[in-house]
């Protein structure tokens, strides 16, 4: 086997390579035969890319924004506009990674299938049930704060109950169809996106006829975001800032979640990777520019949402009405979101074997009902919570949540890599590519490690960074106590055991 040199050994590598790929190719196919006898349905194609682009928004746009933006305003200043610029780039670099690999093979399990194919099974079991947890904590925290929004109209209803209502509601609208739950999703995030433009559009307004009814603040202007310097409170304003800022693009990897039921991959997934990470940037932005130039940032006390101190300023009464308005679309918005992806993810962790057989099932409509009533059934532990510690659930299951999307956004790159050093020099092929190749990931990698190295030094997500090993050494022991209680002989067991 070794005896040939020169090239003739560089034609038999080739040809060896060539060989590998085949069976690895085959055995692919045989595993996906597998799991078609079983589910001859499949999950149906009804997500177009209008839905795609706005179940991106639906994930990336929520109360961060409305809510959260004064917490980053007053640790970076103005600069906190180089921040969202910055972690644009590091989400962009992300979603292309995973873009590359979704249009590719596109697969409702998105990145888990795809770390279980190309890295190993263990790799496609902890991305899987992390990405899992991720959405459940986000959930719960979600409907933590439902119950705020709707006591805000009717302080009788209690906050428990509105949560479990929202509960019932939204696993029925994804039961349903992924139609129906594409629909729900695009008026929701739609909502959203309206408000962001209704205040850019009114900001500038303002700042144009210098409109101020407030005797206690300046006259609006572009000036604010200079006048004590971009830069005012230093580097180090802006690196604290970049934790906060990083997570507050969480949700906008559902895009990878979504091509196993678009209906048109191939075309709809790059449409919508390339167009929502720069149009999620105008609008943190855009928005947040207006916001500081109508009041400035040293104003902007968290107290009040800064949305509603644009719209006080001009003296809109109903301001904190409309802003709670959205914000419980907004949670509603990523619920939704949460539930469909966590259907999609369990259903392609039964078909890996890394979750029961169970899950893998079907309703007549390609949904797949048993993940997503699982998961509400999991998540309405947050009704739970919320009655038992209805002041701290909140502060918890974010902490929860914001570990697990730093693994989520780590294990998509490493992922990739795996996906490259598998298809060899199929890469030049690929119709999608992340710009800049394997240099743009490790770029990515290093930053996200930067962010968890600053998490450690912010008292808010110390709890976060001291549970991640935790949560990590817990899906390893659970892998391995899965393997070994797994029966030996099952198809998708050993289509699995070769590739380890």
């Amino acid at each position: 086997m070794n005896g040939h040199s020169g090239t003739s050994s560089g034609k038999d590598g080739r040809l060896g390579r060539r060989a590998a790929e085949s069976l690895d190719a085959r055995r692919e196919d045989a595993f996906d035969d597998v799991v078609a006898r079983k589910d001859p349905e499949g999950l149906r194609k009804g997500l177009t890319t209008r839905h795609i682009q706005m179940i991106a928004f639906g994930g990336a746009i929520g109360t961060g924004l409305f809510y959260g933006s004064a917490a980053g305003i007053k640790l970076a200043g103005p600069s906190i506009l180089l921040a969202y610029a910055l972690c644009g780039a590091v989400i962009f670099f992300v979603v292309r990674a995973m873009g590359e690999m979704s249009v590719y093979r596109p697969s409702s399990g998105s990145f888990s299938r795809y770390a279980n194919d190309y890295w190993s099974p263990r790799a496609g079991f902890v991305a899987g049930w992390n990405y899992w947890f991720n959405y459940i904590a986000v959930a719960m925290a979600e409907l933590t704060v439902v119950g705020q929004y709707v006591q805000y109209w009717f302080p009788s209803v209690p906050a428990w109950a509105s949560a479990a209502a929202v509960l019932l509601v939204i696993t029925a609208v994804n039961l349903v169809g992924v139609k129906a739950f594409g629909e729900f999703e695009f008026w929701f995030s739609a909502i959203k996106v309206a408000a962001v433009v209704g205040m850019i559009v009114l900001g500038l307004y303002v700042i144009a006829a210098g409109v101020n009814s407030n005797p206690h603040l300046p006259n609006p202007s572009f000036g604010h975001l200079f006048g004590d310097g971009f830069l005012a409170k230093g580097v180090t304003g802006l690196l604290a800032s970049l934790v906060f800022v990083m997570f507050s693009f969480g949700g906008i990897e559902l895009i990878g979640i979504t091509a196993g039921e678009a209906e048109n991959p191939q075309r709809s997934i790059p449409k919508a990777v390339n167009q929502v990470v720069y149009r999620i940037l105008i609008f943190y932005i855009g928005a947040l520019t207006i916001v500081m130039a109508v009041v400035p940032w040293r104003q902007i006390n968290g107290k009040l949402s800064p949305f509603v101190q644009i719209f006080d300023s001009v003296g809109i009464s109903v301001a904190a009405h409309v802003l709670n308005f959205v914000v419980l679309t907004a949670a509603l918005s990523v619920y939704n979101s949460g539930l469909y992806s966590n259907g999609r993810v369990l259903y392609s962790l039964a078909r890996q074997g890394n979750a029961p057989k169970a899950f893998m099932r079907l309703s007549r409509r390609g949904i797949p009902y048993p993940g997503v009533l699982f998961s509400s059934m999991v998540t309405a532990v947050a009704v739970a919570v919320i009655y038992f510690l209805p002041e701290t659930a909140f502060s918890i299951l974010m902490a929860m949540a914001l570990g697990s999307s730093i693994i989520s956004w780590v294990m998509i790159l490493l992922t990739h890599r795996a996906f490259r050093k598998r298809i060899g020099s199929g890469v030049a092929d690929l119709a999608f590519k992340l710009p800049g190749g394997l240099a743009s990931n490790g770029v990515a990698l290093a930053c996200l490690v930067g962010v968890f190295i600053l998490m450690a030094f912010n008292p808010d997500y110390r709890t976060s960074v001291a549970v991640m090993p935790i949560w990590l050494f817990i899906l390893f022991a659970a892998y391995e106590g899965k393997k070994r209680s797994s029966r030996p002989g099952m198809p998708a067991d050993r289509v699995q055991e070769s590739r380890s």
